[in-house]
C-alpha cells in the first residue's frame, strides 16, 4: 500500500480536477436545453466522489517524495483513469454508444489521437463537442508535463534534452517545478490567443474554442464530418497552421522565446528540422500533384502545407481528401507522421530528437568502419550525446519497431487488409488519427473497425501516447520485487 499511495494520490487529484471540467459540457448543454447535461453531472459526481476517496485514502504524513518506481505507477494510473472516467460522460449521453466506443472516445481525446467513432458529427450536442475538445486539451498539457517531470529519468525525452540544449547554449538548465508552470501558462495563452483568432475569422465562437484547444493540443478533433474544409476560409486555415505548429515545437523554446530569448528558438536544432521537413515535404508533394495530376494552382501548393502541417504535427486537420493523392505523397506523409515533432511537444511519433540522435550515431558508426582507427564522438550540436542517451533511443526504436509489427498483425487478424493494417497502426501509435489509404480511416472515423479492433486501436494509442517503455516497465517483476 505504501508503494502504490503516491499514484493513488496523483490520480484523485487528478479526478478531482476532470470532475470540475465536466461541469463545462454540462453548463453548455442545460444553455441549450439539451438533456445530455444529466450525464455530465452525474459522471462529475461519480469522478468526484472517486477522486475525493482516492486523495482521502491515500494521504501521507510529513513529505512528498515520490521513488522512481512510483513515478512509473502515476503514470500509467493517472492517464488509465483519466480514459476511463473521461469516457462516463460519452457512456451516458443520449447518443447510442457501447462501452469499447465511448472508452475509445475518451482514450482518442487523452492521448490527443483524434481518431473517432461517432458520426454525424454536426448534430452532436455542444456539450459532447466541447468535452471531446476539453479532453484533447488535458491530454496535450498532460503529456508535455509528463514529458518535463517522469520522462528524464528513462534519458530520452523531455528535460533531458532541454539540458542538452540548454548545455550546447550556454544556459542553466531550468527547474522542472519552474518550467512546468511557465509552459503550462503559456499553453493557456496560446489557447485564448488561438481561439480569439478564428473567431475573428468568422469561425463560431464555440468551434473556434474546441478548434483551439485540438490545435495547439495537435490532436484535430474537428466539429464536422469534412473537418476545416467546412469553413472554406483560408483565414482559418492559415489561424490553424500557426497554432499546429506551436504545438509541436519545444515548448521550453517558445518559453524562453517569450522571455526575451529569441535565439533559443531559432537555434534549437529540433525547430530547424522541423522546418526543414515542413518546406521540404510541401514542395514534393505540391510538385508531385502539379506534375502527375495536373493540379498546378496555388490551391495546390496552399492545401499541400496545410496538409503537411496537419499530418507532421500529429494533429490529422484536413482541407481536402489526402487518400486520392497517390503512392509518393501518401509515403512522404506516412514517414512525416511517425516521426512526429519535437521533444516537449504536445505531438506524438518518434520524435524529432531521437531522429536527430540515431542519425548522428549512425554517420559515426560508418565513419568508424571507413576508418577503423579513428576516434568519432557522436555530438548533438557542440555537446557530446552521453552513452546512456544514445542506449536509450536505440532501445526506443527496438521497442517501436516490435510494437509497430505487433499491432499490425493484431489489425490484421482483426480483418483488415494489409495495407490498411500498416496505416492504422501508423496512426494509432504516432496518435495521429486520419490514417492513408482507407476514405473512413483517412476522414478519421473508425467506427468500421470491430471491437476487437477498436480495443487494439484503444491499447496502440496508449502505448503511443505514452512512449511504450513507460508502459511495459510496470509488466516487469522486476518492477514489483523492488
Amino acid at each position: 500500500m505504501t508503494f502504490v499511495r503516491p499514484a493513488l494520490e496523483a490520480t484523485g487529484v487528478l479526478l478531482s480536477i476532470l470532475a470540475v471540467a465536466m461541469l463545462v459540457p454540462a453548463g453548455l448543454n442545460l444553455a441549450f436545453d439539451n438533456s445530455d447535461w444529466q450525464a455530465f453531472v452525474s459522471s462529475a459526481a461519480v469522478t468526484l466522489f472517486i477522486g475525493g476517496a482516492l486523495v482521502l485514502c491515500s494521504l501521507r504524513p510529513g513529505g512528498r517524495t515520490t521513488s522512481l518506481g512510483q513515478g512509473f505507477l502515476v503514470a500509467n494510473l493517472a492517464w488509465l483513469a483519466l480514459a476511463l472516467f473521461g469516457a462516463l460522460p460519452f457512456y451516458l449521453a443520449e447518443n447510442d454508444l457501447g462501452t469499447i466506443e465511448a472508452l475509445f472516445e475518451s482514450v482518442s481525446g487523452i492521448t490527443t489521437t483524434g481518431a473517432s467513432v461517432m458520426e454525424d458529427l454536426s448534430e452532436l450536442p455542444a456539450g459532447i463537442l466541447l468535452w471531446r475538445g476539453l479532453l484533447a486539451w488535458i491530454g496535450g498539457i498532460s503529456v508535455v508535463l509528463l514529458a518535463l517531470i517522469l520522462l528524464p529519468v528513462l534519458q530520452v525525452s523531455g528535460m533531458q534534452f532541454f539540458r542538452l540544449e540548454a548545455a550546447a547554449q550556454g544556459q542553466a538548465s531550468p527547474r522542472a517545478a519552474e518550467l512546468s508552470l511557465g509552459i503550462a501558462g503559456l499553453y493557456i495563452l496560446i489557447t485564448l490567443f488561438g481561439a480569439a483568432a478564428l473567431a475573428i475569422t468568422g469561425m463560431p465562437i464555440l468551434d473556434a474554442v474546441i478548434h483551439a484547444m485540438s490545435a495547439i493540443s495537435t490532436t484535430g478533433i474537428p466539429t464536422h464530418e469534412t473537418s476545416i474544409a467546412h469553413y472554406e476560409n483560408w483565414a482559418v486555415e492559415a489561424v490553424l497552421i500557426v497554432l499546429m505548429l506551436c504545438g509541436a515545437l519545444p515548448f521550453f523554446a517558445l518559453l524562453q522565446a517569450t522571455r526575451g530569448h529569441v535565439k533559443t528558438l531559432y537555434r534549437d536544432s529540433q525547430v530547424r528540422l522541423l522546418f526543414g521537413f515542413l518546406i521540404g515535404a510541401t514542395v514534393m508533394i505540391a510538385l508531385w500533384r502539379w506534375l502527375e495530376l495536373e493540379e498546378g494552382t496555388p490551391e495546390t501548393l496552399w492545401s499541400s502545407l496545410f496538409t503537411v502541417a496537419s499530418m507532421m504535427t500529429g494533429t490529422g486537420y484536413r482541407i481536402t481528401e489526402i487518400h486520392a493523392w497517390g503512392a509518393l505523397p501518401g509515403a512522404v506523409l506516412l514517414f512525416l507522421m511517425l516521426i512526429g515533432g519535437a521533444a516537449g511537444s504536445t505531438s506524438s511519433g518518434v520524435k524529432l530528437f531521437r531522429v536527430q540522435i540515431f542519425a548522428t550515431m549512425a554517420l559515426v558508426q560508418l565513419r568508424r568502419l571507413t576508418r577503423p582507427h579513428g576516434v568519432f564522438v557522436p555530438r548533438l550540436g557542440h555537446r557530446e550525446i552521453p552513452e546512456d542517451v544514445s542506449n536509450a533511443v536505440l532501445s526506443y526504436f527496438v521497442l517501436f519497431t516490435f510494437a509497430y509489427m505487433a499491432l499490425t498483425l493484431l489489425f490484421g487478424l482483426s480483418g483488415l487488409s494489409l495495407e490498411n493494417a500498416l496505416s492504422v497502426t501508423a496512426s494509432a501509435l504516432a496518435n495521429v488519427g486520419p490514417a492513408l489509404l482507407d476514405p473512413a480511416f483517412a476522414r478519421g472515423d473508425y467506427s468500421a473497425l470491430t471491437d476487437g479492433g477498436k480495443l487494439i486501436m484503444i491499447v496502440g494509442m496508449f502505448v503511443g501516447r505514452l512512449e511504450i517503455l513507460v508502459v511495459l516497465v510496470v509488466f516487469t517483476l522486476r518492477f514489483w520485487r523492488s
